[in-house]
């Protein structure tokens, strides 16, 4: 089993770590900690993404260099 939990360092509690004891009673279990990166601070961290982005966010607002198509035109798997 596998559950993905997210939450600020400082919101973490004794009752976080009960809730993990009795989610998981007497099996062994493994945290791993990794900060989580916001996607668009990472999209945004490179001149050439900002440049991507902020030019596809341009076009979807003034309706230009857009693509339509209908859920027929995809193929099927």
């Amino acid at each position: 089993m596998q559950t993905t939990y997210r939450v600020r360092a400082d919101e973490l509690s004794d009752d976080f770590v009960q809730a993990l004891k009795v989610t998981y009673k007497d099996r062994e279990i493994e945290i791993v900690v990794s900060d989580v990166v916001d996607d668009t601070d990472y999209l945004l961290s490179t001149a050439a993404n900002r440049e991507q982005l902020l030019g596809a966010i341009k076009d979807i607002e003034s309706g230009e260099n857009l693509s339509s198509f209908s859920l027929d035109d995809l193929p099927r798997a």
